[in-house]
């Protein structure tokens, strides 16, 4: 027998990702899962994105707003489904970014069914001073 340490703050984080997730679900109910990690210099994003090629995403960069869409079809025509774990239809996910970003030099790669996006800052402007004449 395993015991395992209860943490009410893990399960709280849990189901708020959850509840996260159920709201940002599309009309057919599915939603990639995100990545967001920020560096000194950037914000990379990484979506799992299985079965989908570059034709079937769309991401749009404006005012610190990343919005990443797209469609994956059934893979299989059915009268009657009696369950679905996979996600299909449409989907559209927003992040509010905390930095001003360089939407001109945003890049994105898929590969093997996984997105990277790179959305680098724009530098922060140090302080001016004004030297008195």
């Amino acid at each position: 027998m395993v015991f395992a340490r209860w943490d009410p703050f893990r399960d709280l984080i849990r189901i708020q990702h959850g509840l996260e997730r159920l709201a940002s679900h599309g009309p057919q109910g599915w939603s990639p899962a995100v990545d967001l990690c920020e560096t000194a210099d950037a914000f990379i994003f990484t979506a799992e994105l299985p079965g989908l090629v570059r034709e079937q995403v769309r991401i749009d960069v404006h005012e610190n707003r990343l919005t990443l869409q797209g469609r994956r079809e059934a893979r299989v025509s059915c009268d009657k489904y009696h369950q679905v774990e996979r996600g299909h239809g449409e989907f559209m996910r927003t992040f509010v970014l905390p930095h001003a970003v360089n939407a001109d030099a945003v890049t994105a790669d898929l590969s093997a069914g996984i997105l990277t996006i790179t959305v680098p800052k724009l530098p922060t402007e140090a302080p001016r001073r004004v030297t008195v004449a």
